[in-house]
Formats: C-alpha cells, structure tokens, sequence
C-alpha cells in the first residue's frame, strides 16, 4: 500500500494522518502494518528501542510486530517448556536454540524486509517483523485505522504490509498534494485466506516431543 503525502507548509509541526484499510467486502482489516517508505527530508538518526515479542501459551505475541532498522529484538519464553525460534527469511536468517527464560543477546534486525518467525519444536507458531527504514509507522485497530503523526514539510511515501496480502508488492494509494489532513483515506487490500498449522490438543495427551 503507498500513500503519497505532500506536506508543504513552512512550520515543521506534526499532524496525525489517519488511512482506513478495508478488504474486498468493504470490511476493516485489523493489524495491517502502515509506514514511511520515503521521504524528501530523511528522518533524523537515532538508536532504537529494544522490542520484546513474548511467547506465551505456545504462541509469539504479537503476531506482527513492526520495528526500525537496527532495532534490537528480546524473544522471552514464559511458557514451562523449551521453544526453538528461528526464521530463514532473507532480511534476517536467525537461530534461538531450545531455551527457557530469556536468551542471553537480543537478536539485532538491521535490514529492511518481512522475517517469518517460527519455532522448531511447535509448527502452528508463526509470527512476522516486518522491518523498515523509517521511525514512523502504525498498526491498524479493530476499526483497520492507522494513525501516523509525520511532521509537516516534507513528502511523504506510506506503505502497507498484512501477512495475508496477496500481492507480493503493497498495494498503491496516491493522495495529492493539497490533500486536507481530514481526508478520509480508504484503501482496498486483497487479502488471501489465513491457513495456519493446526495446534495439538493438549487434553489428548499428544505434546510427545513438544516440550
């Protein structure tokens, strides 16, 4: 998804801009990933934040998690068994051997591009980083609204990423320049059918293996 913001008063003060994304039906779409892929005045340096992503009940919370290049990433395991967190995704191919508790180093995540998460020992876990070049960016609510405070004076590009997306690229959106900041801003996003591995019952004793 690109949203093109022309932001072209003298005053560099922060707006909040608010994109609504929908699918086909006309229905929000909840946890869709909204950011700045461009702008005309690159956004300041700065270090990032560590970001935890828990595991809990055998699932990574949250699902997808958005974070700025360079940001350090805590993977904790509250569960009473071992987990295996690793991914082979090109923007970052990393290992977590079984482990309770927290890993000793924070898994670094400094390029660009989607990281499928999943854990070696327990298959229906699976989760996303989506990593980008920019400090600005939202998840959509329940409502699928994104709310982005972007300072004034400079262009900006928005994109969007749903793990569902069909599309291997975003899809696009383009707001013109004199664009009024309440603008309702809608976009459609084609998304396919969220198929997961199926989760093992505990209750019929098949956690064999899966400690």
């Amino acid at each position: 998804m690109l949203v093109i913001l022309g932001l072209l008063w003298g005053v560099a003060q922060a707006e909040t801009w608010q994109v609504k994304v929908t699918d086909n039906d006309g229905d929000p779409i909840a946890q869709a990933a909204v950011y700045v892929s461009s702008q005309t005045s690159p956004p300041k340096p700065a270090k990032p934040k560590e970001i935890i992503i828990d595991q809990i009940d055998k699932e990574f919370v949250n699902h997808l998690t958005v974070v700025r290049t360079g940001t350090p990433v805590s993977f904790p395991n509250h569960d009473k068994i071992r987990h295996h967190v690793y991914s082979f995704s090109a923007a970052k191919v990393f290992e977590l051997p079984l482990y309770q508790g927290s890993p000793a180093k924070p898994v670094v995540f400094d390029k660009a591009g989607v990281v499928n998460l999943g854990c070696n020992i327990h298959d229906w876990m699976s989760a996303y980083v989506l990593v980008v070049d920019s400090p600005f960016f939202a998840l959509t609510d329940s409502h699928g609204i994104a709310r982005l405070e972007l300072p004034d004076g400079a262009d900006y590009v928005l994109s969007a990423w749903h793990p569902q997306l069909k599309s291997l690229t975003p899809d696009t959106l383009t707001i013109a320049a004199n664009t009024p900041h309440n603008a309702g801003l809608t976009l459609t996003m084609n998304l396919k059918k969220n198929v997961r591995a199926i989760r093992l019952p505990t209750e019929l004793g098949l956690n064999i293996g899966y400690r």
